[in-house]
């Protein structure tokens, strides 16, 4: 890093510093957005996951799709260091047990949610028997969380697919996934794809059908086919299972990849993702009903502490809808929503003038504190980093206008609303 860089960013800090001595700012409020943590696949080993290789997936401890023992654990730390991080700010009194109105816990109906949900209210408050809120019966999706289309019309799939294909600089979808090539072709080596059943039976020994057809259907969730669709199935269980084994000697089958071609698999189901979900005009579509929700904790009078429990297709919706600039974590396999990471909303009073702010900031745990079950607390956080609403300006302190926070959510429901 230049002289002329450490310099300014070390001018910067002393003047937020400075700036928020001035100002007496109070934390009142924060709803967070949070994905569940680790699971396992959404595919059981005996599925075409078991077709594509010789070599043996770890025995999970939960059935596919559910929250793993791990899981369970990381989310009660989280849930231990949101207790001790709200007391420090003064939002709880040390040993306080909020009433209903002061806090909502509040999950997808799907055993994952549901479970990592319970895991975190169980640390935050181990005390208080808070009880957590799902609309349905288990393995359920529920509207609020469901990141289906509600509105597809002729010119809305024209505008998608206009979108799609203009995704990260390429002039169609098909470029975008040749371009992950090198990924697919890390992704054969270390499935030794050509020897595998799916080879030997299908005739799929390699992963290199870059035509992506992109399927958009009322009330269902946008989908993709090709390779891209297989590789995210793939590379989402071998992440997972990288992030469930800290042992590296079998947490990749045998295989030393570096953390950078670990974060080049991912690379593939994170395309996926942003292909369907991170799409301006499918994100405010898929994520109407939890903006709104959102947006109503946000303005609630009397609310404290909102905990959503959703997935990656959620966080990523909702942060495109909104506008927020895409994360680049590196501190994850994952680079824009890791695995239980949460998207923050930290609702500020300056105590002086009255006047309401918002900071915006995701929080993730680290891969080493994952594959590690490193615990956390104050001196030992988890990972956090700002971030930015693109066309809004953070005062000296890094704070927005809360009023203009909740005009881009009423921007983003606006535009739900117009589509023809």
């Amino acid at each position: 890093m230049k002289l002329n860089t450490i310099l300014c960013t070390i001018l910067a800090s002393i003047s937020a510093i400075a700036y928020a001595k001035n100002h007496s700012y109070q934390l009142i409020e924060v709803v967070t957005l949070s994905r569940h943590s680790v699971r396992a696949p959404l595919s059981s080993p005996s599925s075409e996951l078991g077709q594509v290789t010789n070599f043996d997936w770890i025995k999970w401890s939960a059935p596919k799709s559910e929250l793993t023992l791990r899981g369970g654990i990381l989310e009660t730390e989280m849930g231990q260091y949101f207790r001790k991080w709200l007391d420090h700010e003064g939002l709880f009194k040390e040993a306080y047990c909020p009433n209903r109105d002061e806090i909502n816990i509040y999950a997808n109906s799907m055993q994952r949610t549901i479970a990592t949900a319970n895991y975190f209210a169980a640390a935050f408050k181990p005390v208080c028997g808070l009880k957590i809120y799902h609309r349905f019966k288990p393995n359920t999706m529920d509207p609020v969380f469901f990141p289906r289309l509600t509105k597809v019309t002729p010119a809305f799939t024209k505008l998608a697919h206009q979108q799609i294909n203009q995704l990260a600089g390429y002039q169609h979808v098909d470029e975008l996934t040749k371009s992950l090539e090198p990924s697919f072709n890390t992704l054969e080596k270390i499935l030794d794809l050509t020897n595998s059943p799916i080879c030997k039976k299908r005739k799929i020994c390699q992963l290199n059908d870059f035509h992506t057809n992109i399927i958009l259907k009322n009330n269902d969730e946008p989908r993709l086919t090709g390779t891209l669709q297989l590789g995210t199935k793939i590379a989402d269980a071998l992440i997972l299972q990288y992030l469930e084994d800290p042992n590296d000697e079998t947490a990749i089958f045998g295989k030393k990849l570096t953390f950078t071609q670990i974060q080049n698999i991912s690379k593939i189901k994170d395309t996926y993702g942003d292909i369907l979900f991170s799409t301006p005009i499918i994100a405010v579509n898929v994520a109407n009903p939890l903006l709104i929700y959102m947006r109503d904790e946000l303005l609630a009078q009397n609310r404290k502490f909102t905990y959503l429990v959703g997935h990656d297709s959620n966080l990523t919706s909702v942060m495109s809808a909104l506008e927020i600039i895409p994360p680049k974590l590196t501190q994850a396999i994952e680079t824009r929503t890791p695995i239980g990471s949460k998207l923050l909303f930290e609702k500020y009073v300056d105590k002086k003038s009255g006047e309401m702010f918002l900071k915006l900031q995701i929080m993730y745990q680290s891969t080493p504190q994952i594959r590690h079950l490193i615990p956390l607390d104050l001196n030992h956080p988890p990972i956090i980093e700002d971030l930015t609403f693109k066309g809004l300006t953070k005062n000296a302190a890094g704070l927005y206008k809360f009023k203009d926070v909740i005009m881009r959510f009423n921007q983003a429901i606006t535009k739900y609303e117009t589509i023809q």
